[in-house]
């Protein structure tokens, strides 16, 4: 009985979670506003229990307010690089011949009110990054210490994300014959991987336990955390992968590959990179 119902929840939630007028909100936007105030929650609790103290040299009020407005950039950053990176890593061809779809919030088709339907987590990466980075040039301020600051509070943002991913029906899983297998609207009499759970446990409960255990446990180079971040949530999304569907417009990239893991594998790529040349400095000046 229990399995039963477990298998068919998916089917039996209604996306919007409610509708004014002719806007209807979706589950997944709240949980994009949840996971922002989890985050911004986090990070005045850290402020508040004095974590920031040794770090940055200014008054406590001043360093929240910074706080915030570099949290608030990131996220708007986020949303702007994940729309981009969506279509230029997702769906280019489409977008080259459909250009206003890009900012257009009724759906692929040009028809029903959607809300922007595609994102992609490391186009919202290199948003949020540039948009920082901006920020702390103009600010005059260190970006890679605030960064390693911000970091540890990521991950349970983005868990609520992947919640919002399965609540829309999203991103589902590939077929399986596990017991673990539910049905999905978009594909009712087919058994698939809540792939959109088990990346919001792994990419969020998992690393957030693993970044907010260590954020101040010893002395690290500026930015250690933040690359840390960058390979840790590659690695695990590499893996998680293979339980998500390939996109459909795209398929498997190459190698058996997907989209996904492939970016990934970029990322670790130059995470790792990253900390050859940061040691390598370090050793020189030693």
């Amino acid at each position: 009985m229990f399995l039963e119902f477990y298998q068919h929840l998916p089917q039996t939630i209604n996306p919007i979670a409610f509708t004014i007028g002719f806007l209807s909100v979706r589950w997944y936007s709240l949980m994009y506003l949840v996971g922002f105030v989890v985050v911004c929650g986090l990070l005045q609790w850290r402020i508040s229990k004095g974590e920031a103290r040794n770090i940055f040299q200014t008054s406590k009020s001043e360093f929240q307010n910074t706080i915030f407005d570099l949290t608030l950039i990131a996220f708007v950053g986020g949303l702007v690089g994940g729309r981009l990176g969506y279509v230029f890593f997702y769906n280019l061809s489409y977008f080259c011949v459909h250009p206003l779809q890009i900012i257009s919030p009724y759906g692929i088709d040009g028809g029903k009110f959607e809300g922007l339907y595609g994102m992609s987590y490391h186009g919202a990466m290199m948003g949020a990054i540039f948009g920082t980075c901006l920020f702390a040039k103009i600010k005059k301020l260190n970006f890679l210490a605030y960064a390693d600051f911000v970091v540890p509070a990521l991950p349970l943002g983005y868990f609520f994300g992947r919640i919002g991913n399965f609540l829309n029906g999203e991103l589902i899983g590939r077929a399986t014959s596990s017991k673990l297998g539910v049905y999905f609207a978009s594909s009712p009499n087919v058994l698939s991987y809540p792939s959109q759970l088990l990346e919001a446990l792994a990419e969020g409960i998992l690393l957030f336990v693993f970044l907010w255990k260590f954020r101040n446990e010893f002395k690290m180079q500026s930015g250690s955390l933040l690359v840390g971040y960058i390979f840790s949530y590659n690695v695990v999304r590499f893996v998680c992968e293979f339980f998500r569907s390939p996109d459909a417009q795209i398929g498997f990239v190459f190698w058996g590959l997907t989209m996904g893991q492939t970016l990934s594998f970029i990322f670790i790529l130059i995470s790792l990179w990253w900390l050859f040349l940061k040691n390598k400095k370090s050793a020189t000046i030693k």
